[in-house]
């Protein structure tokens, strides 16, 4: 019985979840998305408080469960160009010639709706210094589907395509027999179960410690940690890059956090998430003809997160601020860039890892309570972006990433025991994250990231979901 409750559970969670800023979800359930993601000193609900300050968690008295479903649509859209009158040669990016028009495509994803669960549940009692918690969020994940390209220059063959588009053909995604990646997929997912404990140091000011379990899946198509098959002229078979089975690890980490309430309004808290490490990806690999390909471990963390947080509490308003700092620089898989070197000092065309930078993550949320019995709420969260230009070709894989996002939330309470909750967020990426397409073959010493000149590749997308939930209080006298 317990064995099949953990693979619902798990199928559950890994239906689909998308990453808001940087690889990480902004929030947790329909009230803490809808004031922004922003929870550390200002816990409106219990899902909210357990994911960002487990401190926070004394303020409730009572034993609540909370689950929470979200409907979640993206459309990621992956540009490139390439130069007029880039030549074609074994191992350069594309075919053309000397008189070749400059190239120009985007290609939009095709994943259509995922789904975003939450699920929580505390216990807490009116004068005791002690509140404990459970909960399991899936916090992290990317994923996309692009489509191989179809409007190509030339046939596998060779034989020119008369009919052929310049204006709108993406290089990118050309099959990898004309130097491209083909069809481009991801599926990454991070469900984090927990255990939350609070206790009051005095009336005012708490302490909570939260040791957390994840689990993490992750699926590339074609896989680009692995080394590829080069062409026949540098020793290969040209089979290019293998498509990874789905791969998973598990993970540990904890969080702890401070929450002060002055008892006149103002709240403050604090809190620290460690880096949960991660056993390696254990990647079984297969070339796109179907022979076997070698395998590849890879390893990625998720990364330390601290924030700081301000709550403001009046008759019918609750303000939340939230500043985060996410260290994704000391991140395993996200730390390093560039390819992998053999021993014999040529890349390998393995890829080291996504080379993100530290970003900064800004939360705020509003909820007026002066309805009866309907509280609405609106948010904000502004993101920094992780990838620095030079690396944008690295990140095709792990688009979601979201600038500005804004959430527009209300409950209604049912009675004493039943809440409804429901959130409508809309996220931007605000301008494009470009760089310049890669290829190992032209690395150099002045061109160590094998740059193409004259290229771009670029992506940015916008998000939607609705969010739902419902909150049960126990042991209260129904009016």
């Amino acid at each position: 019985m317990k064995t099949n409750f953990l693979k619902v559970l798990l199928l559950l969670f890994s239906i689909g979840l998308y990453g808001q800023t940087g690889h990480i979800m902004q929030g947790v359930g329909s009230i803490n998305m809808s004031m922004g993601g922003a929870s550390t000193a200002q816990p409106l609900d219990i899902s909210g408080a357990m994911h960002w300050n487990p401190a926070s968690i004394s303020v409730f008295n009572n034993k609540i469960i909370k689950f929470d479903l979200g409907f979640f649509s993206s459309s990621p859209e992956l540009s490139s160009s390439l130069p007029g009158g880039l030549l074609y040669q074994e191992g350069d990016f594309g075919p053309g010639s000397p008189a070749s028009p400059p190239v120009f495509g985007t290609t939009k994803d095709d994943r259509g709706m995922s789904y975003m669960p939450a699920l929580a549940m505390l216990w807490g009692k009116e004068g005791s210094k002690h509140t404990f918690g459970v909960s399991a969020f899936g916090i992290s994940g990317f994923g996309v589907t692009f489509p191989q390209e179809t409007n190509l220059p030339i046939d596998m063959s060779g034989n020119p395509n008369m009919n052929w588009n310049p204006n709108n053909s993406n290089p990118i995604t050309w099959p990898q027999g004309l130097r491209g990646f083909g069809r481009i997929e991801s599926d990454y997912m991070l469900l984090q179960v927990s255990a939350s404990w609070a206790y009051e140091l005095t009336d005012n000011l708490s302490f909570g410690v939260q040791p957390n379990i994840n689990y993490a899946a992750l699926e590339l198509e074609p896989n680009p940690l692995a080394s590829p098959d080069f062409p026949v002229s540098m020793g290969g078979s040209d089979r290019g890059y293998p498509i990874a089975d789905n791969a998973s690890a598990i993970g540990y980490g904890a969080q702890f956090g401070l929450f002060y309430d002055t008892g006149n309004g103002l709240k403050l808290g604090a809190s620290y998430k460690t880096v949960q490490t991660f056993g390696e990806f254990e990647f079984d690999n297969t070339y796109l003809d179907g022979s076997e390909a070698p395998g590849v471990n890879f390893q990625m963390d998720y990364p330390a997160i601290a924030s700081l947080g301000l709550g403001y509490s009046m008759k019918n308003f609750d303000l939340a601020l939230d500043f985060r700092r996410v260290f994704y620089e000391d991140t395993e898989g996200f730390k390093a860039s560039g390819w992998e070197i053999a021993d014999n000092g040529f890349p390998t065309g393995a890829v080291k890892g996504f080379g993100w930078q530290n970003i900064s993550i800004l939360s705020a949320g509003l909820q007026y309570k002066g309805i009866n019995k309907l509280p609405l709420r609106i948010g904000y969260t502004y993101s920094s972006n992780p990838i620095d230009d030079d690396l944008a070709f690295f990140s095709a894989p792990a688009t979601a990433i979201i600038k500005n996002a804004y959430q527009f939330g209300l409950s209604y309470e049912l009675n004493t025991n039943w809440r409804i909750d429901a959130v409508y967020h809309y996220g931007t990426s605000g301008d494009a994250t470009e760089g310049r397409l890669l290829d190992p073959m032209q690395i150099s010493a002045s061109n160590p990231l094998g740059e193409i000149p004259g290229t771009t590749v670029s992506y940015d997308m916008t998000t939607s979901m609705a969010m739902f939930g419902i909150n049960y209080t126990f042991n209260k006298k129904v009016n």
